[in-house]
């Protein structure tokens, strides 16, 4: 509303053929960007593949590609680079070899500061890489997702696929934006990711309200939320390959929904996003499990458990999934005192009063979990799983009144990072608050 622009990213993964005014256009960039991508998984010559972006165009592929190791070419590595600290991308460029490596700059406008910083970085190293390599190489060497063809030619690139205004950075990997997912995993793979998410688009928009899961884990947010206080949740996959889920999920949730205005742009009288944070299971339990199960403050759980591993390690899967259902249960039940005085801990202290350690060792429980379960991780059910995760958002963005497609908050750092660059150069402080002149003379003595 906000931007008067449509928001249309379910129609990225709608089957050819579906009447829609944007199907054909869509598909023909679909068609064109897997093309490219199986050329490059048959070129011997090509081993890595960097992908450079920052938000949805680095969160989404980043994410996707580990959570489908199991399907992905053997002999190509991906590589992502988003921050414009050097110190992302200086030790990914360091051991590859110019001539076997394909760079992608994903950017909409080719112009987002930090993308195009580290591309000019990626393309001096490039030039930079010995006898035999020229600009004219550049065009074989990079690709990019962009809508601005004029601004990569000037760069040099000539391989370019675009998407559209109506597709939002954090929905974005549906897109031409998800070219390093479909190097990796292959087309049908990669089709086989775009139709699980248009079965759940599916559901959600036919699926009677009851048994309509976007829209029960909407009202269970705005449930835990506004009538609970709750104010954060835990994200803890039970699956190494989703390590990146909770950060992919921090964009789609409190990007879309962290505002304080209404569609009408008064505000509001209640919370709205809730913090999202996690880390996989196990690796959660022996680091922050312990304030979610005698912390102060209650914080919900999500639990997503894979019943069929894609390694043949069955008694490692029987060992991990064991212990998110213990997690579960045990913020669930939680253990009186009356328990634990009962019982002799092995590393307790000989010499603490019984009733005193009995306290310690006590759980509240009624603290408040959701496990999710995957028969397998494979691209259609984690399109589904996204998608999901997408429609919910909506939905409690949709009860709380807000718009979930804008973000004005990110655009204000933007606005006063180009103001501040060549102060740093300069020294100039002035017009600036006393915080920030401070800080920038600290910076530049």
């Amino acid at each position: 509303l906000t931007e008067g622009r449509a928001v249309l990213h379910t129609a990225l993964r709608a089957p050819k053929g579906v009447a829609s005014p944007f199907n054909a256009d869509v598909h023909a960039v679909l068609d064109a960007m897997l093309a490219y991508a199986e050329r490059v998984r048959a070129d011997d010559r090509i081993t890595d593949i960097v992908n450079i972006g920052i938000g949805g165009s680095d969160l989404g592929p980043q994410m996707v590609v580990p959570a489908l190791d199991a399907f992905c070419q053997r002999g190509k590595r991906l590589h992502f680079v988003s921050n414009v600290d050097g110190h992302d991308i200086t030790p990914v460029l360091r051991g590859l070899d110019p001539k076997k490596t394909l760079v992608i700059v994903a950017s909409k406008t080719f112009t987002t500061q930090e993308t195009m910083a580290n591309a000019a970085v990626a393309r001096a190293w490039f030039l930079a890489g010995g006898q035999g390599v020229n600009e004219s190489d550049i065009a074989r060497h990079f690709a990019a997702t962009t809508t601005n063809v004029k601004a990569a030619a000037e760069f040099g690139i000539t391989t370019t696929f675009g998407f559209w205004d109506w597709v939002g950075g954090r929905y974005s990997l549906w897109s031409a934006i998800g070219l390093p997912i479909a190097i990796a995993i292959g087309e049908a793979n990669f089709r086989a990711l775009l139709a699980g998410a248009h079965a759940m688009d599916r559901h959600f928009a036919e699926a009677p309200l009851a048994k309509n899961l976007p829209v029960l884990l909407g009202l269970l947010d705005v449930w835990y939320r506004n009538f609970h206080g709750f104010t954060s949740r835990s994200v803890a996959p039970y699956h190494q390959g989703l390590r990146r889920l909770p950060a992919y999920l921090q964009q789609l949730e409190m990007e879309s929904n962290g505002k304080c205005v209404d569609v009408d742009g008064h505000a509001l009288p209640y919370g709205t996003s809730p913090v999202v944070w996690g880390e996989p299971g196990t690796n959660g339990q022996h680091a922050y499990f312990q304030m979610l199960h005698q912390g102060t403050d209650v914080i919900p759980v999500e639990f997503i458990l894979v019943k069929t591993a894609a390694h043949p390690h069955a008694d490692l899967q029987t060992k991990l999934l064991a212990n998110g259902l213990a997690q579960s249960a045990a913020l669930m039940l939680g253990k009186d005192t009356d328990s634990a005085r009962a019982e002799k801990a092995p590393t307790a202290s000989a010499t603490l009063d019984r009733d005193v350690l009995a306290r310690h060792r006590s759980f509240p429980g009624n603290r408040p979990s959701t496990t999710f379960v995957l028969d397998a991780l494979t691209p259609r059910s984690l399109g589904a799983l996204i998608a999901l995760y997408e429609h919910r958002v909506f939905t409690s963005g949709a009860l709380w009144g807000i718009n979930s497609f804008d973000q004005w908050g990110v655009e204000l750092g933007k606005a006063l990072c180009n103001d501040l660059l060549p102060r740093l150069a300069s020294g100039d402080t002035a017009g600036l608050d006393g915080s920030t002149a401070g800080l920038l003379k600290r910076l530049t003595a």
